[in-house]
């Protein structure tokens, strides 16, 4: 693999990723040390401190915002109490069938079944002691899901979860320092994390002890020269994601000879409203709704998965395409924050007829109204979708129609350091570094190598139980080593 460039600090000078030193001398330090402030530090940092930890988390920003702000705030579970009292009848073994499904066995097929297995623990316990306010979403169901996997917060907007998730933190008396931007892990020569370096905004650096780390700070999606590295196809497209998602584990971990895998993964999204880059609900399509190019034509199964979309739409002329439903799918799509932004920014229009449609595309009239008639026919089960798609399930849509003008996106990466079933992280031999956990866009997600392997919710999926399995194996660590 090449070698990935160096981490930078905020004044643009190369830190150095890994300092050798067996005996630093540190001002402060903590038991534990977690790096990210999102779904995945924070939970990383509640379940080791019921452990009985001392953990003081480090977020670049002086706001914690990154990629869960930016979410749906939508997380798969199997087995939860909130299923069982909405009559939802699931299983681990079925999330995790369907995780492997659709990376087509292409990732940690064990790791897979394990974080299913612990999801239904850690969405109750998130519910029960830290009053995550969620609840099955029953009224429809993400492409690859077999059940009614999703738990989301009342609005479905990550921002609401983040606020939830930091103000547990500080209930539980947890440290949190913000405008701490780590530049550099300090290890011996045994690779065990002895502590971290961090910039400040005016240019000062601390060094900060530590007896383990968890890396919760993301991928690379927000890093241009890596994203044109590993990701070709879909670096120049529009980025959603957070900017200080550079890449820095990956860094650090080549830096120390991790495994790094899947660096062509990444979760992208094909119904992005342009110019104004609000996505529009998926529940337009998956209840029944459609996409047309500018000359009014389907181009692929809309509803295979919306991270693979992404490509298909910006493969069209121009990049662009039109997403089309009826006010029964709007009815749905419209319970999402996105979604009610993009209507409340007039990103999504309302035309009475194909004729006032087809003006606002540009494209023939007549082409249009034969590619409405051909998904009436399809959902009537009277004609095969060329591209597979199964229209029957629901009926055909009804004017007045809705549009909106769509391009694809990228939102976060899905390669990472590879981890083990404790968050530990891995090198190529398979063993695992002394003291060093990772979770979340971090560590290698559970979509295979590439944009269709991505499970709808799987990126707060592996945030939280990777972020609580990575605490309570670090408390265990640092506790042994106190006894």
């Amino acid at each position: 693999m090449p070698s990935l460039p160096t981490s930078r600090s905020p004044a643009g000078e190369p830190s150095q990723p890994i300092i050798r030193d067996s005996s630093p001398r540190f001002p402060i330090g903590a038991q534990i040390v977690v790096v990210g402030a999102g779904a995945c530090g924070c939970t990383a940092a509640l379940a080791a401190h019921e452990g009985g930890a001392e953990v003081v988390i480090l977020e670049r920003d002086a706001t914690p915002r990154g990629n869960t702000s930016l979410s749906g705030g939508q997380i798969p579970a199997a087995g939860t109490k909130l299923q069982r009292a909405a009559g939802v009848d699931d299983t681990p073994a079925l999330l995790a069938d369907d995780l492997i499904r659709k990376a087509r066995g292409a990732c940690d097929v064990a790791l897979a079944r394990h974080i299913a297995a612990e999801s239904a623990r850690t969405v109750d316990w998130l519910v029960e002691a830290h009053r995550l306010p969620l609840s099955c979403i029953t009224d429809f169901i993400y492409p690859g899901h077999s059940r009614p996997h999703m738990h989301a917060s009342p609005s479905r907007f990550g921002a609401e979860l983040l606020a939830v998730f930091l103000n547990a933190v500080a209930a539980a008396g947890i440290d949190l320092m913000t405008a701490a931007r780590v530049i550099g892990l300090f290890a011996d020569t045994d690779d065990r994390i002895l502590g971290v370096r961090v910039a400040r905004p005016d240019g000062r650096t601390e060094d900060i002890g530590c007896d383990a780390l968890i890396l919760a700070c993301n991928g690379y999606g927000g890093n241009p020269s890596l994203l044109r590295r590993y990701i070709p196809e879909i670096a120049a497209a529009p980025y959603l994601g957070h900017d200080g998602n550079q890449g820095d584990a990956i860094i650090w971990g080549e830096a120390l000879g991790a495994s790094v895998k899947d660096l062509g993964a990444f979760q992208g999204h094909g119904a992005v409203c342009t110019p104004h880059m609000v996505q529009v609900g998926w529940p337009v399509f998956t209840e029944g709704g459609y996409q047309v190019n500018l000359a009014g034509q389907r181009f692929s199964n809309e509803n295979a998965g919306y991270s693979e979309q992404a490509l298909n739409v910006l493969r069209q002329p121009e990049g662009i395409a039109w997403a089309i439903w009826d006010g029964r799918c709007e009815r749905v799509a419209a319970q999402m924050h996105s979604h009610q932004v993009a209507a409340s920014i007039g990103a999504i229009r309302r035309f009475d007829d194909t004729a006032g449609l087809a003006a606002a595309i540009g494209c023939p009239p007549v082409v249009l109204a034969e590619t409405v008639r051909a998904v009436e026919a399809m959902a009537r089960g009277a004609a095969p979708c060329p591209w597979g798609r199964d229209f029957t399930s629901k009926p055909p849509l009804q004017a007045p129609f809705f549009a909106a003008r769509i391009t694809g996106a990228l939102f976060h990466t899905q390669g990472g350091l590879e981890v083990d079933r404790r968050g530990r992280v891995l090198r190529p031999d398979g063993t695992a570094f002394p003291n060093l956990y990772a979770g979340g866009g971090a560590a290698r997600g559970l979509s295979g190598p590439a944009d269709w392997g991505y499970l709808s919710g799987s990126g707060l999926l592996m945030a939280v139980n990777l972020g609580r399995l990575a605490g309570i194996a670090a408390a265990a660590q640092v506790g042994a080593a106190r006894a």
